[in-house]
């Protein structure tokens, strides 16, 4: 379970971190990381976007519940006050436990190389 400081739950900032945000995607997931300026001193937060694409209620819970998981061991190495928002794709309602976990490992190297290659 992913502890309450770290959820994202605002409709503005999902808003942000994907417009605004660095954007990698992959078969299963597309994951977006927006750091917000200086001067921020909350914690990094994780949203989900899940949509009726997926699957039924059943599939949609069962993706969400793997990518809480999953998005948990990643929270310490994304940088202070970061919004990370990981929308799954409609092939994310197959695929294995293993192969979302190696997309969002993918996603998240990827947006980090980038984000921290853009001057603040």
């Amino acid at each position: 379970m992913l502890p309450p400081a770290h959820r994202l739950v605002d409709a503005d900032s999902f808003r942000v971190a994907a417009r605004a945000g660095e954007r990698a995607g992959s078969r299963t997931l597309v994951v977006h990381l927006w750091t917000p300026g200086e001067g921020r001193d909350d914690p990094p937060r994780v949203g989900f976007v899940v949509s009726k694409a997926v699957g039924d209620a059943v599939t949609r819970n069962r993706v969400k519940r793997r990518l809480r998981h999953l998005a948990r061991e990643h929270v310490p190495s994304l940088p202070g006050s970061a919004v990370l928002v990981v929308r799954a794709l409609p092939a994310a309602a197959e695929a294995s436990y293993a192969e979302l976990g190696a997309d969002l490992a993918h996603g998240l190297r990827r947006v980090l190389a980038r984000s921290a290659a853009v001057p603040a």
